[in-house]
């Protein structure tokens, strides 16, 4: 839960690095939350516009934490924009956001957030 809370603490933070753990584990909750409003917004439209604010807000530290995932494996986050090429993009940015984390020659620096 700690990884999840850290990701909206740094909900415009584009500096920095995040571990793969800590970039799992929060694409996780945001899953388990995002199955459980789409599942509440079937008993009532509030859920569905609960759901859909959620989805907005939840965007931009998202995109937030991939760009700190791709630093700590040594790749700008411009990267992220390879995404857009289909299919062979999404596979290649999953890859790398699996990668272990460069340590040494990171131009990144060396601290976690």
């Amino acid at each position: 839960m700690n990884e999840y809370l850290a990701m909206w603490k740094n909900y415009f933070n584009f500096n920095g690095r995040t571990t793969v753990r800590g970039y799992w584990m929060a694409v996780l909750f945001n899953i388990i939350i995002g199955i459980l409003l789409g599942v509440l917004s079937n008993v009532s439209n509030m859920f569905g516009l609960l759901s859909m604010i959620y989805g907005i807000a939840a965007l931009i530290p998202g995109i937030a934490l991939g760009v700190r995932r791709l630093h700590d494996t040594n790749r700008s986050g411009l990267w992220t924009f390879i995404a857009f090429v289909p299919l062979v993009g999404s596979i290649l940015l999953i890859v790398w956001y699996c990668l272990k984390s460069v340590d040494e020659g990171n131009r990144f620096g060396t601290e976690l957030v």
